[in-house]
């Protein structure tokens, strides 16, 4: 490596990066299996029509697709073409998120602006069932994806975005070890609706701090016999956190 590589500066005294061994992370095998303790991320298809109907299909599970792209199925069918458009998106990866103890799909997810010559790529449309919301297997869904994505494939950015209103999303965001990045305005237009979208990222260099934190949280040693955490998870970088009224700084 060349002594101007090896510099914080270039021969024109220009501030440049730090050097980086990079050849390139790996694109997601769309046909693996992420397997966890409590749930397991199966490539979402047809036997996951049923479980999905259940779990974030009702007439009472509007909410649940409020920011999302894509409004309620209303039936089985409508359910069954959404799932035969998620898995047969040929430039994202999507999931089906089904919990060990029903073997039921109880909600689903996404890798998707797969950018593997870069390392870039981020998770999304993150729809969790009542089942999920709030749960252990819902940490464990984000520790068996991020680690899929830094330890089995290489990449250097990890990014999580959401509409700016999403107020729940913003604050899993920051608990996962998220570093807010900033506010992208005007940036969507998604059901008739402006959308101000909040970026947050993980990087190589702060993986294992999150992972350390993550492995903590989920240890068996953490929940008392009614399943309670013991401990809430640490992963919180001290950078600064997005604003909490969606809306102007």
């Amino acid at each position: 490596m060349s002594a101007t590589r090896t510099r914080a500066t270039n021969d024109h005294g220009q501030r440049i990066g730090r050097p980086v061994d990079w050849s390139g992370a790996a694109r997601p095998d769309r046909e693996r299996v992420l397997e966890g303790i409590g749930v397991r991320l199966e490539p979402i298809g047809t036997q996951h029509v049923d479980g999905l109907v259940s779990a974030v299909g009702g007439a009472d599970d509007d909410a649940l697709w409020t920011y999302l792209f894509w409004d309620r199925p209303r039936d089985r069918d409508e359910m069954a073409a959404l799932v035969a458009e998620l898995a047969a998106d040929e430039e994202r990866v999507f999931y089906a998120i089904v919990p060990t103890e029903t073997g039921r799909a109880a909600g689903f997810c996404g890798l998707m602006r797969i950018d593997a010559a870069m390392g870039s790529i981020e998770v999304g449309a993150i729809n969790y069932g009542r089942q999920l919301q709030r749960s252990r297997a819902a940490t464990e869904v984000q520790a068996l994806l991020m680690r899929h994505v830094f330890a089995d494939l290489g990449y250097r950015r990890y990014e999580w975005k959401c509409d700016s209103l999403n107020a729940p999303s913003r604050r899993a965001a920051i608990r996962l070890g998220f570093i807010w990045e900033g506010r992208f305005r005007n940036a969507l237009v998604y059901k008739g609706r402006n959308r101000d979208t909040d970026w947050f990222s993980i990087t190589d260099l702060e993986w294992p701090r999150v992972s350390a934190a993550l492995d903590t949280w989920l240890d068996d040693g953490n929940f008392d016999d009614m399943g309670r955490q013991r401990a809430r998870l640490a992963a919180r970088p001290p950078e600064k956190a997005p604003p909490e009224n969606g809306g102007k700084d």
